[in-house]
Protein backbone atom coordinates (compact mmCIF):
# COMPACT_ATOMS: atom_id res chain seq x y z
CA UNK A 1 0.00 0.00 0.00
CA UNK A 2 1.47 3.33 -1.00
CA UNK A 3 -0.28 5.55 1.52
CA UNK A 4 0.91 6.14 5.06
CA UNK A 5 -2.51 6.05 6.70
CA UNK A 6 -4.50 5.13 9.70
CA UNK A 7 -7.74 3.23 9.14
CA UNK A 8 -9.88 6.36 9.24
CA UNK A 9 -9.56 8.29 5.97
CA UNK A 10 -9.74 11.54 7.94
CA UNK A 11 -6.30 10.84 9.42
CA UNK A 12 -4.57 10.27 6.10
CA UNK A 13 -1.24 12.08 6.25
CA UNK A 14 0.39 11.12 2.98
CA UNK A 15 -0.61 9.42 -0.27
CA UNK A 16 1.62 8.29 -3.11
CA UNK A 17 -0.05 7.85 -6.51
CA UNK A 18 -1.05 4.22 -6.91
CA UNK A 19 -2.71 2.82 -10.02
CA UNK A 20 -4.04 -0.25 -8.21
CA UNK A 21 -6.02 1.22 -5.31
CA UNK A 22 -8.95 3.60 -5.17
CA UNK A 23 -7.68 7.12 -4.64
CA UNK A 24 -8.73 8.56 -1.24
CA UNK A 25 -10.83 11.72 -1.26
CA UNK A 26 -8.45 14.58 -0.54
CA UNK A 27 -9.22 18.25 -0.92
CA UNK A 28 -7.43 21.56 -0.51
CA UNK A 29 -6.90 23.48 1.68
CA UNK A 30 -6.58 20.50 4.05
CA UNK A 31 -4.46 18.61 1.52
CA UNK A 32 -2.00 19.64 -1.15
CA UNK A 33 0.05 17.80 -3.73
CA UNK A 34 3.79 18.30 -3.95
CA UNK A 35 6.46 17.37 -6.47
CA UNK A 36 8.39 14.13 -6.06
CA UNK A 37 11.61 16.12 -5.53
CA UNK A 38 9.96 18.20 -2.78
CA UNK A 39 8.61 15.04 -1.13
CA UNK A 40 12.13 13.58 -1.06
CA UNK A 41 13.57 16.82 0.33
CA UNK A 42 10.95 16.86 3.11
CA UNK A 43 11.71 13.24 4.01
CA UNK A 44 8.25 12.00 3.02
CA UNK A 45 9.65 9.43 0.61
CA UNK A 46 13.13 7.95 0.15
CA UNK A 47 15.08 8.65 -2.97
CA UNK A 48 17.83 10.59 -4.71
CA UNK A 49 17.97 12.60 -7.90
CA UNK A 50 20.71 12.22 -10.51
CA UNK A 51 23.55 14.68 -9.72
CA UNK A 52 21.42 16.95 -7.56
CA UNK A 53 20.23 17.12 -3.97
CA UNK A 54 16.63 17.40 -5.13
CA UNK A 55 15.22 20.92 -5.02
CA UNK A 56 15.44 24.30 -3.31
CA UNK A 57 11.76 25.03 -3.97
CA UNK A 58 8.75 23.40 -2.33
CA UNK A 59 6.36 23.11 -5.28
CA UNK A 60 2.76 22.69 -4.14
CA UNK A 61 -0.33 21.97 -6.23
CA UNK A 62 -3.90 22.58 -5.12
CA UNK A 63 -5.90 19.36 -5.27
CA UNK A 64 -9.58 18.36 -5.52
CA UNK A 65 -11.28 15.05 -6.36
CA UNK A 66 -13.03 16.82 -9.25
CA UNK A 67 -9.66 17.82 -10.64
CA UNK A 68 -8.70 20.69 -12.89
CA UNK A 69 -11.59 21.97 -15.00
CA UNK A 70 -9.32 23.07 -17.85
CA UNK A 71 -8.44 20.82 -20.77
CA UNK A 72 -5.00 21.91 -21.94
CA UNK A 73 -3.80 19.49 -24.61
CA UNK A 74 -0.23 19.16 -23.28
CA UNK A 75 -1.07 18.73 -19.58
CA UNK A 76 -1.30 15.50 -17.62
CA UNK A 77 -3.85 17.10 -15.25
CA UNK A 78 -6.31 17.92 -18.04
CA UNK A 79 -10.02 17.26 -17.65
CA UNK A 80 -10.15 14.71 -20.48
CA UNK A 81 -8.22 12.21 -18.31
CA UNK A 82 -11.11 11.79 -15.85
CA UNK A 83 -12.13 8.42 -17.28
CA UNK A 84 -8.63 6.95 -17.24
CA UNK A 85 -7.01 8.28 -14.06
CA UNK A 86 -8.20 9.77 -10.76
CA UNK A 87 -6.89 13.29 -10.28
CA UNK A 88 -4.46 12.56 -7.44
CA UNK A 89 -2.92 9.71 -9.48
CA UNK A 90 -2.17 11.74 -12.60
CA UNK A 91 1.40 12.54 -13.63
CA UNK A 92 2.35 16.18 -14.18
CA UNK A 93 5.56 17.45 -15.82
CA UNK A 94 6.80 13.87 -16.11
CA UNK A 95 6.57 12.91 -12.43
CA UNK A 96 4.06 11.78 -9.84
CA UNK A 97 2.78 14.35 -7.33
CA UNK A 98 2.15 12.75 -3.92
CA UNK A 99 -0.53 14.26 -1.69
CA UNK A 100 0.19 15.37 1.87
CA UNK A 101 -1.99 16.67 4.68
CA UNK A 102 -1.16 20.37 5.05
CA UNK A 103 -0.78 20.04 8.83
CA UNK A 104 1.84 17.33 8.29
CA UNK A 105 3.73 19.42 5.74
CA UNK A 106 3.76 22.53 7.93
CA UNK A 107 4.87 20.52 10.94
CA UNK A 108 7.81 19.17 8.96
CA UNK A 109 8.71 22.68 7.79
CA UNK A 110 8.59 23.92 11.39
CA UNK A 111 10.88 21.03 12.39
CA UNK A 112 13.35 21.92 9.63
CA UNK A 113 12.90 18.56 7.93
CA UNK A 114 14.20 20.08 4.69
CA UNK A 115 17.48 20.86 6.52
CA UNK A 116 17.31 24.43 5.25
CA UNK A 117 17.26 23.41 1.59
CA UNK A 118 14.04 25.23 0.69
CA UNK A 119 14.75 28.78 -0.43
CA UNK A 120 11.26 29.30 -1.83
CA UNK A 121 7.75 27.84 -1.80
CA UNK A 122 5.38 27.97 -4.77
CA UNK A 123 1.60 27.47 -4.69
CA UNK A 124 0.29 26.29 -8.05
CA UNK A 125 -3.38 27.04 -8.57
CA UNK A 126 -5.61 24.99 -10.85
CA UNK A 127 -8.84 25.80 -12.66
CA UNK A 128 -11.36 24.98 -9.95
CA UNK A 129 -14.06 27.11 -8.26
CA UNK A 130 -12.40 26.80 -4.83
CA UNK A 131 -8.79 27.32 -5.91
CA UNK A 132 -8.69 31.10 -5.38
CA UNK A 133 -9.94 31.06 -1.78
CA UNK A 134 -7.96 27.95 -0.87
CA UNK A 135 -4.75 29.44 -2.23
CA UNK A 136 -5.23 32.41 0.09
CA UNK A 137 -5.86 30.06 3.02
CA UNK A 138 -2.70 28.09 2.19
CA UNK A 139 -0.65 31.29 1.90
CA UNK A 140 -1.83 32.61 5.27
CA UNK A 141 -1.07 29.32 7.00
CA UNK A 142 2.39 29.26 5.44
CA UNK A 143 3.17 32.80 6.60
CA UNK A 144 2.30 31.81 10.17
CA UNK A 145 4.82 28.95 10.12
CA UNK A 146 7.59 29.92 7.68
CA UNK A 147 7.56 33.65 6.84
CA UNK A 148 11.34 33.44 6.28
CA UNK A 149 10.80 31.33 3.13
CA UNK A 150 9.42 33.55 0.34
CA UNK A 151 6.33 32.46 -1.57
CA UNK A 152 5.58 32.47 -5.29
CA UNK A 153 2.08 32.14 -6.71
CA UNK A 154 1.65 30.24 -9.98
CA UNK A 155 -1.72 31.67 -10.82
CA UNK A 156 -4.88 30.73 -12.66
CA UNK A 157 -5.84 34.00 -14.40
CA UNK A 158 -9.09 32.53 -15.74
CA UNK A 159 -10.75 32.71 -12.32
CA UNK A 160 -8.97 35.81 -10.96
CA UNK A 161 -9.62 39.53 -10.82
CA UNK A 162 -7.18 42.34 -10.09
CA UNK A 163 -8.15 42.50 -6.42
CA UNK A 164 -7.11 38.85 -6.01
CA UNK A 165 -3.54 39.76 -6.95
CA UNK A 166 -3.58 42.64 -4.47
CA UNK A 167 -4.95 40.42 -1.71
CA UNK A 168 -2.27 37.76 -2.27
CA UNK A 169 0.51 40.35 -2.15
CA UNK A 170 -0.86 41.85 1.05
CA UNK A 171 -1.03 38.38 2.59
CA UNK A 172 2.67 37.82 1.91
CA UNK A 173 3.15 36.56 -1.67
CA UNK A 174 6.58 37.62 -2.94
CA UNK A 175 6.36 36.77 -6.66
CA UNK A 176 3.37 36.31 -8.97
CA UNK A 177 3.69 34.21 -12.11
CA UNK A 178 1.40 33.32 -15.00
CA UNK A 179 1.67 30.05 -16.94
CA UNK A 180 1.14 31.60 -20.35
CA UNK A 181 2.83 28.50 -21.86
CA UNK A 182 1.83 29.14 -25.50
CA UNK A 183 3.56 32.18 -27.02
CA UNK A 184 1.19 33.06 -29.88
CA UNK A 185 -2.59 33.56 -29.81
CA UNK A 186 -3.02 30.79 -32.38
CA UNK A 187 -1.05 28.20 -30.41
CA UNK A 188 -2.77 29.27 -27.18
CA UNK A 189 -6.19 28.76 -28.74
CA UNK A 190 -5.49 25.31 -30.19
CA UNK A 191 -3.82 24.01 -27.02
CA UNK A 192 -5.86 25.54 -24.19
CA UNK A 193 -8.69 27.66 -25.54
CA UNK A 194 -12.29 27.11 -26.60
CA UNK A 195 -11.13 25.03 -29.57
CA UNK A 196 -10.29 22.20 -27.14
CA UNK A 197 -13.20 22.91 -24.77
CA UNK A 198 -10.95 24.69 -22.29
CA UNK A 199 -11.87 27.98 -20.58
CA UNK A 200 -8.64 29.95 -20.91
CA UNK A 201 -8.17 33.02 -23.09
CA UNK A 202 -5.05 34.72 -24.40
CA UNK A 203 -6.36 38.18 -23.54
CA UNK A 204 -7.19 37.29 -19.92
CA UNK A 205 -3.74 35.79 -19.38
CA UNK A 206 -2.00 38.90 -20.67
CA UNK A 207 -4.30 41.06 -18.58
CA UNK A 208 -3.12 39.15 -15.49
CA UNK A 209 0.51 39.70 -16.51
CA UNK A 210 -0.15 43.43 -16.82
CA UNK A 211 -1.83 43.47 -13.40
CA UNK A 212 1.16 41.63 -11.92
CA UNK A 213 3.58 44.15 -13.40
CA UNK A 214 1.62 46.98 -11.78
CA UNK A 215 0.99 45.35 -8.39
CA UNK A 216 4.16 43.33 -7.75
CA UNK A 217 6.65 45.49 -9.63
CA UNK A 218 9.92 44.79 -11.47
CA UNK A 219 11.63 41.44 -10.88
CA UNK A 220 8.62 40.25 -8.87
CA UNK A 221 6.53 38.70 -11.63
CA UNK A 222 7.06 36.38 -14.56
CA UNK A 223 5.58 34.09 -17.16
CA UNK A 224 6.03 30.40 -17.89
CA UNK A 225 6.74 29.71 -21.56
CA UNK A 226 6.85 26.27 -23.19
CA UNK A 227 9.29 25.92 -26.07
CA UNK A 228 8.39 23.40 -28.77
CA UNK A 229 4.62 23.63 -29.31
CA UNK A 230 4.87 24.89 -32.87
CA UNK A 231 6.31 28.37 -32.37
CA UNK A 232 9.54 29.60 -33.97
CA UNK A 233 12.62 30.64 -32.02
CA UNK A 234 11.93 34.19 -33.19
CA UNK A 235 8.36 34.15 -31.83
CA UNK A 236 9.28 32.90 -28.37
CA UNK A 237 12.24 35.26 -28.00
CA UNK A 238 10.06 38.17 -29.04
CA UNK A 239 7.72 37.32 -26.13
CA UNK A 240 10.75 37.06 -23.82
CA UNK A 241 11.73 40.61 -24.78
CA UNK A 242 8.20 41.86 -24.19
CA UNK A 243 8.18 40.34 -20.70
CA UNK A 244 11.59 41.79 -19.91
CA UNK A 245 10.54 45.24 -21.08
CA UNK A 246 7.53 45.01 -18.73
CA UNK A 247 9.92 44.27 -15.86
CA UNK A 248 9.32 40.54 -15.60
CA UNK A 249 11.24 37.30 -16.01
CA UNK A 250 10.76 34.38 -18.39
CA UNK A 251 10.56 30.87 -16.94
CA UNK A 252 11.28 28.48 -19.78
CA UNK A 253 10.15 24.87 -20.18
CA UNK A 254 11.13 22.44 -22.93
CA UNK A 255 8.07 20.75 -24.40
CA UNK A 256 8.01 17.07 -23.48
CA UNK A 257 5.07 14.87 -24.55
CA UNK A 258 3.23 14.20 -21.29
CA UNK A 259 1.97 10.63 -21.09
CA UNK A 260 -1.83 10.62 -21.14
CA UNK A 261 -2.12 14.12 -22.60
CA UNK A 262 -3.64 14.88 -26.00
CA UNK A 263 -0.14 15.78 -27.24
CA UNK A 264 1.55 12.61 -26.01
CA UNK A 265 2.44 11.65 -29.60
CA UNK A 266 4.24 14.91 -30.35
CA UNK A 267 8.03 14.95 -30.51
CA UNK A 268 10.01 16.74 -27.79
CA UNK A 269 11.44 20.11 -28.79
CA UNK A 270 14.57 19.60 -30.97
CA UNK A 271 17.79 20.01 -29.01
CA UNK A 272 19.27 22.76 -31.18
CA UNK A 273 16.04 24.78 -31.14
CA UNK A 274 15.85 24.51 -27.35
CA UNK A 275 19.49 25.40 -26.65
CA UNK A 276 19.36 28.52 -28.82
CA UNK A 277 16.17 29.67 -27.12
CA UNK A 278 17.66 29.02 -23.67
CA UNK A 279 20.68 31.15 -24.54
CA UNK A 280 18.59 33.91 -26.09
CA UNK A 281 16.28 34.00 -23.06
CA UNK A 282 19.23 34.31 -20.68
CA UNK A 283 20.80 37.12 -22.70
CA UNK A 284 17.51 39.03 -22.64
CA UNK A 285 16.72 38.41 -18.97
CA UNK A 286 20.16 38.85 -17.39
CA UNK A 287 22.83 40.08 -19.80
CA UNK A 288 21.39 43.12 -21.53
CA UNK A 289 20.74 41.30 -24.79
CA UNK A 290 17.98 42.54 -27.09
CA UNK A 291 15.67 40.61 -29.37
CA UNK A 292 15.95 43.47 -31.86
CA UNK A 293 19.71 42.87 -32.19
CA UNK A 294 19.30 39.19 -33.02
CA UNK A 295 19.13 37.87 -36.56
CA UNK A 296 16.87 35.03 -37.69
CA UNK A 297 16.62 32.93 -40.84
CA UNK A 298 13.51 32.41 -42.97
CA UNK A 299 12.35 29.68 -40.55
CA UNK A 300 12.68 31.92 -37.51
CA UNK A 301 15.87 30.24 -36.26
CA UNK A 302 18.55 32.30 -34.54
CA UNK A 303 21.47 33.06 -36.86
CA UNK A 304 23.15 35.70 -34.73
CA UNK A 305 22.57 36.69 -31.10
CA UNK A 306 23.83 40.23 -31.73
CA UNK A 307 26.15 39.94 -28.75
CA UNK A 308 29.94 40.44 -28.50
CA UNK A 309 31.68 37.13 -29.16
CA UNK A 310 34.03 37.09 -26.15
CA UNK A 311 31.25 37.96 -23.72
CA UNK A 312 28.93 35.40 -25.30
CA UNK A 313 31.61 32.74 -24.91
CA UNK A 314 31.94 33.56 -21.21
CA UNK A 315 28.19 33.31 -20.70
CA UNK A 316 28.02 29.94 -22.47
CA UNK A 317 30.98 28.63 -20.47
CA UNK A 318 29.22 29.59 -17.23
CA UNK A 319 26.50 27.07 -18.09
CA UNK A 320 23.86 29.27 -16.44
CA UNK A 321 21.66 29.77 -19.52
CA UNK A 322 21.04 26.02 -19.65
CA UNK A 323 19.99 25.51 -16.05
CA UNK A 324 16.32 25.41 -15.12
CA UNK A 325 14.78 28.88 -15.24
CA UNK A 326 12.25 30.01 -12.66
CA UNK A 327 11.84 32.05 -9.50
CA UNK A 328 15.15 32.92 -7.83
CA UNK A 329 16.51 31.73 -4.52
CA UNK A 330 18.86 33.50 -2.14
CA UNK A 331 22.19 32.34 -3.57
CA UNK A 332 22.22 33.71 -7.12
CA UNK A 333 19.53 35.78 -8.84
CA UNK A 334 20.52 34.25 -12.19
CA UNK A 335 19.92 30.69 -10.97
CA UNK A 336 16.45 29.44 -10.11
CA UNK A 337 15.60 28.00 -6.70
CA UNK A 338 12.89 26.10 -8.56
CA UNK A 339 15.07 23.62 -10.41
CA UNK A 340 12.24 21.11 -11.16
CA UNK A 341 14.57 18.08 -11.50
CA UNK A 342 13.88 16.27 -14.76
CA UNK A 343 10.50 17.90 -15.19
CA UNK A 344 10.99 18.30 -18.94
CA UNK A 345 13.38 15.48 -19.81
CA UNK A 346 15.03 12.31 -18.57
CA UNK A 347 18.48 12.27 -16.93
CA UNK A 348 19.83 10.61 -20.09
CA UNK A 349 18.87 13.60 -22.28
CA UNK A 350 18.79 16.63 -19.98
CA UNK A 351 17.01 19.69 -21.37
CA UNK A 352 16.84 21.89 -18.23
CA UNK A 353 19.86 21.16 -16.04
CA UNK A 354 18.80 21.03 -12.36
CA UNK A 355 22.42 21.54 -11.28
CA UNK A 356 25.43 23.66 -12.26
CA UNK A 357 27.00 22.45 -15.49
CA UNK A 358 30.60 21.23 -15.58
CA UNK A 359 32.95 21.61 -18.55
CA UNK A 360 31.79 18.36 -20.12
CA UNK A 361 28.15 19.38 -19.81
CA UNK A 362 28.89 22.67 -21.55
CA UNK A 363 30.58 20.87 -24.43
CA UNK A 364 27.53 18.64 -24.84
CA UNK A 365 25.32 21.72 -24.92
CA UNK A 366 27.56 23.33 -27.54
CA UNK A 367 27.23 20.33 -29.81
CA UNK A 368 23.48 20.26 -29.31
CA UNK A 369 23.18 23.94 -30.09
CA UNK A 370 25.34 23.59 -33.22
CA UNK A 371 27.18 26.70 -32.13
CA UNK A 372 29.75 26.33 -34.92
CA UNK A 373 27.00 27.26 -37.39
CA UNK A 374 26.22 30.57 -35.68
CA UNK A 375 27.61 33.86 -36.84
CA UNK A 376 29.08 36.47 -34.51
CA UNK A 377 29.18 40.24 -34.99
CA UNK A 378 32.50 41.55 -36.20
Amino acid sequence: MSAVVEENAQTLNFYRPDYFVKTPTMRSPDYVQLSTAAAITLGLIPGVMHRTSCTNCLNLLMTYPEGCRANCTYCGLARHREESRDYADRNFIRVDWPTVRVDEMLERIAQNSDKGDFQRMCISMITHPDSDNDTMTMLKRWMEVAPHIPVSILSNPTTMEKQDLINLKEAGADIFTVALDAVTPEIFERTRGKTVQSPHSWDKYWQAIEWAAEIYGPEKFGAHLICGMGETEQEILQVCQKMKDMGGHNHMFAFFPEKGSMMEDWDPVPQDHWRRVQLGRFLIDYAGGRYEDMQFDEYGRVLNFGYPEAELEDIINSGKPFQTSGCPGKDDEEVSACNRPYGDSSPSDIRSFPFALNKQDVEIVRRQMKLQDLQFPG
